[in-house]
């Protein structure tokens, strides 16, 4: 899969992602990355075909109210060490990648799992 992880995460996981086979970026990545605005990381998503990892309201919003693209993850763990984010993710990556291969375009997820609109 390619996703695009938002500036509020950390690089380390797209560094993650990278290592489990996926081609990943980080905001960081572009010139300014940490003062992207959403529409550029939607304008991004939507170009290379990626789906955005972000903890932020707005990208949700965005999908309920224009749809996809892009494919959106949304993270809804308030806070968390980032050695607890890494171990979530290797949890449930499998089921990230499956979901949205089955044709998922929007996922939420949290302590309790991946839950798909």
């Amino acid at each position: 899969m390619r996703f695009i992880v938002d500036t509020q995460l950390p690089p380390r996981l797209a560094s993650f992602l990278e290592s489990k086979g996926h081609d990943c970026i980080h905001t960081t990545h572009f010139d300014n990355g940490h003062l992207l605005q959403d529409a550029e990381i939607v304008a991004i998503a939507i170009e290379q075909r990626r789906t955005i990892i972000s903890k932020d309201a707005d990208f949700s919003d965005y999908y309920h109210l224009k749809g996809a693209p892009p494919n959106i993850l949304s993270l809804q763990f308030g806070n968390l060490s980032n050695k607890d984010l890494m171990a979530y993710f290797d949890e449930y990556l499998n089921v990230i990648v499956r979901a949205f291969d089955n044709g998922a375009e929007y996922l939420q997820f949290s302590r309790d799992g991946i839950i798909t609109n």
